[in-house]
């Protein structure tokens, strides 16, 4: 076993409020870990004119000759690809019986695989046991179970074009449905064109791009589902679409913004001349730059706005080269309205949710930085986190903010459990040295998110493939030729400690808890190079921590499955022990896992071929969802029952 060091820290990481309101290896050998560092401190403008001035001066000390680093854009109205972050989720969907529509009981039905209880998460389908809500290419549709027939159509994309649709998804009340969409890209230059050398440069050129009349990011449109399929609201704002979480009839949507600026070009001028150009480009930019805009309706009405000075907060080292905004939206009535947003001068790509939490986080920091290190993590990696309290409804409320070293796979390396926040991340080497991986345990401690204790030195030379906190228990996977599969003592907060280790070829991408004590992952097989393999069900026997075993596997030579890096496609029946998995190359093989073993039921064929995407449980009938339409499955035999196409 290589050698990991459990600490327990005393150190305190500073943070302010918002406007309102042992282990088994010996100590030794482990990397250095990280110094403390303050933590975010958020805190609110005086005025319009002290918000302007702090986000000019940060983004002017975030630019660089090329503008904010690699990969930086202006005037990117569509969304950025979600990250396979924002894809890990995590909780076993409810049993059969455990999720009931409202007023009387309705068909066992299975639901969202979702990283906590208490916290939807949007998806492509939905279901309350009697209907199934999809929507699939601008199109939504309600399917009623009982009759197989599709009972509503409605074709999202008036006005927007049919050559291409964005991805959509969607969250569900009772009757009302909040859809999803992603904006189309409309991505524009990140520079201005360069400039000929036989042509003067132009200082006086437009530093900011023309903004269209309307929003031109994310769509949320309000669906009523009682009777004919209507829309009752809808909304848009500028930026992209990161996560949303549902807890009860609030909605929480999670915004990402970058200040729309265009910065010139000219290929005579050194780094030191393109840099003060781009920041007199920042120093005309108005506030508009950086506040989206959005605009709403209600039946005939139409609204406009734009975050409001007010609702801005920043941490004290904000770049200014993103804002995150978190809307609020009742369910239960008939508009969306403004949001009530909340809003930080600050980046984040991972979103968390709990039945009373909502967590941000992100690398800290950005922007340009020059040397030979990677732009792109200038300085030692950390992420920032920042947590509100979403327990009542309205707008979530800012309580606390944390730093850590090293940087997260996804939301399933954030885990809330008794009061503290579990955090895992992996730490580049510094210089070229040795990558290592750590559980690090947060307090909240007023408005502070203090470490109380961590295991560091977890994977040297690999980074984190998944994890997975189960209560007390924590599981981490790495990587690089095989596979450590990590067992964490959690239940002490003070000190976390190590307790076992499996060494194996391959890894596990996705980690989901099965009764008796196992463990399923879902990932790839590796040769002893590690060279995948093709897709792999590997059952763990982790009854006892000191010594984790797999039983059994399921390995699928070349093959591989969206549930590898999307969990939302992972379904799986704690009573029969069916396991679902689409598969990339089409189809869905279906398993049953036991206490001792994996059995393979077979593939679930399309009719019309192609790739199933989603899989549901209703009344002991699978559905199987594709952009086709949908089968239904006897889930004993992966025999079909009847094909629903769409029309």
């Amino acid at each position: 076993m290589r050698p990991v060091t459990a600490y327990a820290t005393t150190g305190t990481l500073l943070a302010l409020s918002l406007l309102a309101g042992s282990a088994v290896a010996p100590r030794a050998a482990a990397p250095e870990p990280a110094p403390p560092a303050a933590a975010p401190r958020l805190v609110g403008y005086d005025s319009c004119a002290a918000a302007l001035a702090g986000l000019r001066a940060a983004a002017s000390a975030a630019v660089g000759p090329y503008g904010f680093g690699p990969g930086w854009r202006t005037g990117m109205a569509g969304d950025a690809v979600m990250p396979a972050d924002a894809a890990a989720r995590a909780e076993a969907a409810l049993p059969p019986g455990a999720a009931k529509a409202a007023g009387s009981a309705a068909p066992e039905h299975s639901a969202t695989n979702s990283h906590e209880p208490g916290a939807d998460e949007p998806d492509l389908v939905k279901t309350d046991g009697r209907r199934i809500v999809v929507v699939t290419r601008g199109v939504l549709r309600v399917v009623d179970a009982a009759t197989r027939e599709v009972t509503g159509q409605l074709d999202l994309s008036t006005g927007e074009g049919r050559r291409w649709w964005p991805e959509g998804s969607l969250l569900l009340h009772g009757d009302r449905a909040l859809v999803l969409v992603r904006a189309a890209p409309e991505v524009m230059p990140a520079i201005d064109r360069p400039i000929s050398p036989d042509r003067p440069a132009d200082t006086d050129r437009p530093t900011s791009s023309d903004r269209p009349a309307d929003p031109d990011g994310p769509r949320l449109i309000l669906v009523d589902l009682a009777g004919p399929l209507r829309v009752v609201g809808t909304y848009r704002i500028e930026g992209s679409l990161l996560d949303a979480r549902q807890t009860g009839p609030t909605a929480r949507v999670v915004i990402r913004s970058q200040p729309r600026l265009s910065f010139p070009y000219d290929e005579r001028r050194t780094d030191a001349e393109r840099t003060a150009a781009n920041r007199a480009v920042i120093a005309r930019a108005g506030l508009d730059a950086w506040l989206p805009r959005y605009a709403w309706t209600a039946a005939e009405e139409r609204h406009t706005g734009r975050v409001g000075c007010d609702r801005l907060s920043r941490p004290a080292a904000a770049t200014g080269t993103a804002l995150l905004t978190v809307l609020s939206f009742d369910l239960t009535t008939g508009r969306l309205g403004d949001g009530d947003p909340v809003t930080v001068a600050s980046d984040a790509d991972t979103v968390y949710g709990t039945a009373g939490s909502l967590y941000l986080a992100g690398a800290s920091g950005a922007g340009w930085r020059s040397g030979r290190a990677d732009p792109r993590r200038p300085g030692p990696e950390r992420t920032d986190i920042y947590q509100f309290d979403t327990g009542g409804p309205g707008r979530p409320r800012y309580v606390a903010a944390g730093s850590v070293p090293g940087s997260l796979l996804n939301q399933y390396a954030l885990s809330e459990w008794q009061g503290h926040l579990r955090v895992a991340t992996t730490r580049a080497g510094s210089g070229g040295g040795t990558s290592a991986s750590a559980v690090h345990v947060l307090a909240r401690q007023g408005d502070r998110l203090t470490e109380t204790g961590r295991v560091d030195g977890l994977g040297r030379g690999e980074r984190i493939y998944s994890v997975r906190f189960l209560g007390g228990t924590g599981y981490v996977v790495t990587f690089r030729q095989t596979d450590p599969l990590y067992a964490l003592d959690l239940t002490d907060p003070a000190a976390p400690r190590l307790t076992g280790e499996l060494k194996i070829n391959g890894w596990s991408a996705y980690l989901h808890p099965v009764p008796g004590d196992r463990l399923l992952g879902v990932g790839q097989e590796a040769d002893d190079r590690g060279r995948a393999q093709g897709l792999q069900v590997s059952l763990f026997d982790v009854h006892d921590p000191a010594r984790p075993a797999r039983l059994a596997r399921h390995h699928l030579p070349g093959g591989s499955s969206v549930a590898e890096f999307d969990p939302h496609a992972f379904l799986f029946d704690p009573t029969t022990g069916l396991v679902a998995l689409p598969l990339g190359g089409g189809g869905i093989r279906l398993l049953t896992v036991t206490e001792r073993g994996i059995t393979d039921v077979g593939t679930l064929t399309l009719p019309q071929g192609g790739p199933a995407s989603r899989s549901l449980l209703i009344d002991g009938r699978l559905w199987a969802v594709s952009d086709a339409g949908l089968a239904v499955v006897d889930p004993t035999t992966a025999g079909g029952l009847a094909w629903l196409p769409w029309t």
